[in-house]
């Protein structure tokens, strides 16, 4: 039986996932040198596919890590000398202010209840802040935080560098980065890919405090540094031999992305969003964990089941559907739906039929 993952990450693989593999099989992808021309062509084209769908300035720098948790660390490395403010709404978000504990950063946290989001007109900003960093769709509990009130933050602080977690919203939901200093995802989610590559996208404020912090003899990481991978990048390159790959398969979705349209690809996510949040609102047994539909993210719909999550995921297993649990302490009583592109209205009504036929 062919499943469909509703899973948050991994999750479903991009449709033409088989045409790229072939394609990098028979262009022997896995064996050019990372110092080839052909490597930097593949660079440049990705760094210029990626700047075009999601409209990224042209100052701004584009990397590329291991992952979103190398990201986290990267940030915390390159843009904070001494103090930090996290606004936690779930278990990513908390990582990104324990990752800063870690490297004995002053770091201060806003948090609120699992579920709920912030009411920005009420919290303060310390001044020692250097860096704020918000989790704009938190993958753990499905809620969002709106781009206007990290927008709203950052004008009324323009001094603080902002740091932007898209991992499970980038590119379903257009970012200005023009007020943003750091922002990072990873492919195997809304990218529709296996995991193993994570994307950093750093503004011309974000790199010069990397710089200063190493002019004052800050230790700002070692190969990945962002003044190490800056300098790659000017050559079309990374300073260590990376998942080539991968960076060709991102290469394909992103011009796959590019050809169906990133307007087209945003409006059927909010459409399909809308399905799902529809669907649980009006029935009377599931509910939606996140009650306020301001904060209810477009990507990851967090349900909360009735009489535990185990047996309706097992009976979606024998429609042929995999379903993400809850996360941690939520791991027995949500299900997480997975609303990325490489899942269709097709897919996305499958699984409510499937949830209607078992509360049937």
């Amino acid at each position: 039986m062919q499943k469909t993952y509703f899973t948050p990450g991994p999750s479903q693989l991009h449709p033409k996932l088989p045409v790229f593999l072939k394609d990098a099989l028979e262009l022997q992808i896995g064996s050019i040198s990372h110092r080839s021309t052909a490597f930097h062509d593949l660079f440049e084209q990705t760094v210029c596919s990626l700047r075009l769908l999601l409209s990224i300035p042209d100052e701004y720098q584009i990397f590329f890590v291991s992952s979103a948790t190398e990201a986290m660390e990267r940030i915390i490395q390159n843009g904070v000398e001494q103090s930090t403010l996290h606004f936690v709404n779930g278990a990513f978000s908390k990582l990104f202010y324990q990752t800063a504990i870690d490297y004995q950063k002053k770091a201060q946290i806003r948090e609120v209840t699992p579920g709920q989001g912030f009411d920005c007109a009420s919290i303060s900003i310390p001044p020692e802040a250097e860096l704020l960093a918000f989790t704009h769709n938190e993958t753990s509990t499905g809620v969002l935080f709106p781009l206007e009130d990290i927008y709203a933050i950052k004008q009324s602080h323009p001094e603080k560098l902002i740091a932007l977690d898209l991992v499970s919203s980038s590119p379903c939901v257009p970012v200005d980065f023009q007020h943003i200093d750091y922002a990072f995802f990873s492919v195997q989610k809304a990218f529709g890919l296996p995991a193993g590559l994570g994307v950093m996208i750093v503004s011309p404020r974000g790199v010069e405090k990397a710089q200063a912090l190493q002019n004052r003899g800050s230790v700002i990481g070692s190969y990945h540094s962002l003044i190490k991978l800056q300098q790659a990048a000017q050559k079309n390159e990374t300073p260590e031999t990376p998942n080539v790959l991968s960076l060709f398969l991102l290469n394909r979705v992103v011009k796959d992305f590019l050809e169906e349209g990133i307007d087209a690809i945003q409006r059927k996510t909010i459409h399909k969003a809308q399905v799902l949040y529809d669907y649980f609102d009006a029935g009377t047994i599931h509910s939606c964990f996140v009650k306020t539909a301001r904060f209810r993210s477009p990507t990851v719909v967090v349900v909360e089941v009735n009489g535990g999550s185990k047996p309706l995921i097992d009976f979606l297993k024998t429609k042929g559907i995999v379903m993400g649990s809850g996360y941690k302490e939520f791991k027995e009583y949500h299900i997480r739906i997975a609303n990325f592109p490489a899942l269709s209205e097709k897919d996305i009504q499958h699984l409510l039929d499937s949830i209607s036929e078992y509360n049937g």
